[in-house]
């Protein structure tokens, strides 16, 4: 009995394998960042931590938190990282003195 990939059908193409890293993982974050876009950390050791992005390196994210502190995180801990849709982006100053001028119309 002959393994499948020892079949060398001058037909068939040879499958290559997917690269390892695509290069888009500091794209992604540099998005998340620009747009303090909230985020849910899963470490690899089940925690989960929510916040936004405020930096990045090749090691390591800084997760901002509203009234906790804010995290630095190995990437190397971090099992992955998902968009939290559950939670309203962060107001960028639009909002002045807590009164928004569509609630008072």
């Amino acid at each position: 009995m002959a393994f499948r990939g020892t079949n060398h059908d001058s037909n068939t193409r040879p499958s290559r394998t997917p690269p390892e890293d695509t290069h888009q993982e500091a794209a992604y974050l540099k998005m998340l960042g620009e747009k303090q876009q909230p985020v849910r950390i899963k470490l690899v050791h089940g925690d989960i931590v929510r916040g936004w992005i405020e930096y990045y390196d090749r090691r390591m994210v800084r997760l901002t938190r509203e009234g906790k502190p804010n995290l630095f995180i190995f990437k190397h801990e971090i099992a992955y990282i998902a968009e939290d849709t559950g939670s309203q982006q962060r107001p960028t100053g639009g909002v002045k003195n807590g009164n928004d001028k569509s609630a008072s119309e």
